[in-house]
């Protein structure tokens, strides 16, 4: 009887509840459902054992042709970027060292499916379209006075650029003659012109190209003539260089070429979008509108333009190659809210007018137990298509005179490189080399200890060095002279020292030994020089 009283008495308790639980749903909207809570994103724990990329810098040992299949990344230069299908396809310039390329086609390719792992496929030309000597010996015959065929030219291959338009990629692709124009002395005569031609597409995985011929070349403006006085005159016969092509679709749908290098100053010529070709090159007028000078000489150190458009800021962003090519290279970029500018540095200069452009987004650098970079430029920026991270790809070189490496300015590594953006609204490139690390929460505890940071100026063929700095657990910054203070936005993954902000990544250590995750901050200082950093321990 005792057990039964109990068992009624749960079952009253427990109508008791139902009927409070009914009374309360018929008080509200019978449909409403209660909200579930979200479980947070959960915390991603890279295992100390990622396997991450571990091939040498230095792949001399494996730079022959026979070896190419080992190849990955080194031996790029000048690269661009498309995906197409599952895959990344990268193009260059004929380039490798110990010229290991040299019979074996023209503009190298290469594809990956993660940006970390490439496999070398070929070259996507046999030979110079028969169009580049007929347009070079037409050109001559029509010259005041006129000068005789260039019977066998000498042509080199540079800096191709890829673009998807609508169901075919297009390959814009420089073919320059290097043979003087008059005589076989170049500090006599200047250089024969350059030709930047058309290729198109529809599966970049055949490597089947239809030739669409010439889009533009290198043409002179009457106000120098073609001989020199010497190696040091520099009064450049062609108004613009016809090479490093780069293109862009407005949000209005025109198509714009941006060209040129060192001469008089980088170029944008409108495009016909039907045919990726201007619509008509009868006057030196058509042949493009100066966006970006660098000073008002006719030799300019600056080149490899690389103009994107950046829908979330409203910005055309100009990417620009300053100065010598194999060890003092370094990337600078402005912007304008027009294609044909005028373009801003960070510092409000106008590049358009001659003014340096800033901000720097790589120099020559190094992190302890590594040689460092040099020739650090002339990049592709790019797009994952699913995602919309922005990528930054260029070729870097080992230094001058590396201990055991034979000329070891020749060894052209490809870097692939994330890029965030600032707050307002500028590109920083990693300090380290893209190699697919999982993203992880990142935590304000996570951020204290010993890093590496390299504050880079502007310094001609000078490599900058890395000091390290200590971020302790109450907030104080300190290191290479500078105290302070640092705060950290979890959210944003920002880490502000100083009242300078810089964007915090997951990474991987290129240079430890052996090599191991760990955490990267990248930006700016309020003049436009880069810093990096990366965490020790």
């Amino acid at each position: 009887m005792k057990n039964l009283n109990k068992y009624l008495k749960l079952i009253s308790i427990s109508i008791f509840y139902l009927l409070i639980l009914s009374i309360s749903s018929c008080s509200g909207d019978d449909n409403l459902e209660p909200t579930p809570n979200p479980d947070p994103d959960p915390i991603v724990v890279v295992p100390e054992t990622f396997p991450g990329p571990d091939y040498a810098d230095d792949y001399t040992p494996i730079a022959s042709w026979n070896d190419r299949s080992k190849w990955n990344l080194a031996n790029v230069h000048d690269p661009t970027v498309a995906k197409d299908g599952d895959y990344y396809y990268m193009y260059q310039t004929d380039a490798s060292y110990g010229n290991a390329h040299d019979g074996h086609g023209h503009f190298p390719y290469r594809r990956s499916k993660d940006l970390v792992n490439w496999d070398y496929m070929g070259a996507a030309f046999q030979a110079a379209p028969a169009w580049v000597k007929d347009s070079l010996n037409n050109k001559r015959a029509r010259m005041n006075p006129a000068l005789p065929p260039i019977e066998n030219p000498d042509y080199g291959f540079w800096a191709p650029y890829i673009q998807k338009v609508g169901n075919k990629f297009r390959l814009y692709y420089s073919i320059v003659v290097t043979n003087p124009i008059v005589g076989t002395d170049t500090n006599t005569s200047w250089s024969e012109r350059a030709f930047i031609g058309l290729a198109e597409s529809d599966d970049l995985a055949s490597n089947i190209w239809e030739d669409k011929g010439m889009v533009v070349c290198s043409e002179p403006d009457g106000l120098e003539t073609y001989t020199r006085t010497g190696g040091n005159d520099w009064s450049g016969y062609f108004k613009f260089n016809a090479i490093d092509p780069s293109m862009v679709i407005t949000p209005e749908g025109e198509h714009w070429l941006v060209y040129g290098s060192w001469h008089s100053g980088i170029a944008a010529l409108k495009l016909n979008p039907e045919t990726g070709k201007p619509y008509k090159l009868e006057t030196i007028e058509d042949y493009g509108i100066k966006i970006a000078k660098r000073g008002n000489s006719r030799w300019q150190a600056s080149e490899g333009p690389e103009i994107i458009y950046n829908e979330d800021t409203g910005y055309y962003y100009l990417f620009l190659a300053y100065d010598e090519l194999s060890v003092a290279y370094n990337t600078r970029v402005v912007r304008s809210s027009n294609i044909t500018g005028p373009y801003f540095g960070i510092d409000g200069g106008n590049v358009t007018e001659g003014a340096e452009s800033w901000p720097m987004v790589t120099h020559p650098y190094s992190f302890n137990n590594h040689t460092g970079w040099v020739g650090f430029a002339h990049c592709s920026v790019f797009q994952n298509p699913d995602t919309k991270e922005w990528f930054y790809a260029s070729q870097a070189r080992l230094p001058e005179n590396v201990s055991g490496i034979n000329v070891s300015n020749a060894v052209m590594m490809g870097h692939v490189r994330s890029i965030q953006w600032t707050d307002d609204g500028w590109p920083v490139v990693a300090p380290e080399r893209y190699a697919a690390v999982p993203k992880t929460d990142i935590l304000e505890a996570s951020m204290v200890g010993t890093w590496e940071q390299i504050t880079m100026d502007y310094q001609y063929k000078v490599i900058q060095k890395s000091v390290n700095v200590s971020l302790t657990s109450n907030n104080k910054f300190s290191g290479g002279g500078v105290t302070g203070t640092w705060s950290f936005d979890s959210v944003n993954e920002i880490i502000t020292i100083n009242g300078n902000q810089f964007n915090v990544s997951d990474a991987w250590d290129w240079e430890a030994s052996p090599r191991k995750t760990t955490k990267t901050y990248s930006g700016f200082t309020p003049t436009g020089r880069p810093v990096w950093a990366k965490k020790l321990y």
